[in-house]
């Protein structure tokens, strides 16, 4: 989500492109609470450059790298609160299962925000929506979680924490000394920060997850799997810039606590340059076999590409340059859902 290592390497890019019901022990979409009823396809949220809101696509079958885009082109949901602008949408079913949040970055750099003001002065916020059926949305919500020493508050994610009964909710956000600076100069590295909620309404106080130093890490997914997270995150490791994988059995442990099991992911694969990871397991009858795909969005032109792996402690990830997404789909989340959810979001937006 961001503008270069020097200035940030870890966003310079983006600046080019852009201007389940049950719990299910050992489950690796926890943090989508699956319900017990069999997934048959996927829906795909992800933002465009076109307009920074909110699009849908819908699996073709049971096929994680085929997808339609739905409501005609046009953006499922649009921002009307903060800046007008909304990316990097994240979805989730409830731990209940009885519902989906949708989180999602306040940022408009299409309404004039340059990258240096949107480092410096960015929201606080994040834009909230919740759905009992994926094809009504509850009204908007702009949610203040930062601090006023916060320059930024970018790509928010979250995890169902069953450790502590809680949804943790992590971003990405440049963190200043004095609130009241008025220039904010030099520009800070980004760090990843983490709240806790139980209802997407009042949040806890932000702590530090990751600070790697003037390197900067954004853009944290996480995916649980027999008793482990893996984190996959935009990070700089052995001057390499690009997606690093790391596991531990916490969640919310330091850095120092996950240990790294790969880095440079995306160019060791053979991608560009790559942000935005977004991991998931497929459906155990996808028409693509049983494997895990984390999805890189190639921000300089062309959005998100699959990567594809049979065994995910491995860390090791091949490109596969045979699937069919919409046109330069950016930073967003695919979640597994039931041939009954399928149909509907299919039956109502329409492609």
């Amino acid at each position: 989500m961001l503008p270069t290592l020097a200035t940030w390497a870890l966003l310079g890019i983006e600046c080019l492109a852009v201007p389940g019901f049950l719990i299910q022990p050992r489950d690796p979409h926890s943090h989508q609470s699956r319900p017990a009823a069999k997934y048959e396809g996927y829906a795909f949220l992800y933002f465009s450059n076109r307009d920074e809101q909110i699009y849908l696509a819908a699996s073709n079958g049971n096929d994680a790298l085929s997808f339609t885009e739905l409501n005609r082109g046009q953006p499922i949901l649009r921002s009307t609160m903060g800046e007008g602008g909304v990316r990097d949408p994240f979805i989730m079913r409830s731990k209940e299962g009885d519902k989906f949040f949708i989180l999602a970055t306040d940022l408009c750099i299409n309404c004039g925000t340059d990258w240096n003001m949107a480092q410096r002065d960015g929201s606080w916020y994040i834009e909230i929506w919740e759905s009992p059926d994926l094809v009504t949305f509850s009204a908007q919500r702009h949610v203040l979680v930062s601090p006023d020493n916060y320059g930024s508050t970018w790509a928010p994610e979250a995890h169902y924490d069953t450790s502590i009964g809680k949804y943790v909710v992590y971003w990405a956000s440049a963190i200043y000394n004095d609130a009241t600076d008025p220039d904010r100069n030099p520009i800070q590295y980004p760090r990843m920060v983490y709240a806790t909620t139980d209802d997407f309404i009042t949040f806890s106080q932000p702590q530090v997850w990751q600070d790697a130093g003037p390197d900067g890490r954004i853009d944290s997914t996480v995916i649980q799997e027999d008793g482990l997270f893996y984190r996959f995150t935009k990070a700089t490791i052995h001057g390499c810039t690009d997606i690093v994988q790391e596991t531990s059995p916490s969640l919310t442990a330091d850095l120092q606590s996950w240990n790294l099991v790969a880095s440079c992911i995306g160019k060791r694969a053979g991608t560009k340059d790559v942000e935005g990871p977004a991991i998931f397991k497929t459906n155990p009858d996808d028409v693509n076999g049983e494997r895990y795909i984390l999805l890189v969005d190639e921000f300089g032109g062309g959005g998100y590409v699959p990567l594809e792996s049979d065994d995910l402690a491995s860390g090791q990830w091949r490109l596969n340059r045979k699937y069919q997404y919409p046109t330069s789909p950016r930073h967003g989340t695919v979640l597994p859902l039931t041939a009954a959810e399928l149909n509907r979001i299919r039956e109502h937006f329409g492609t």
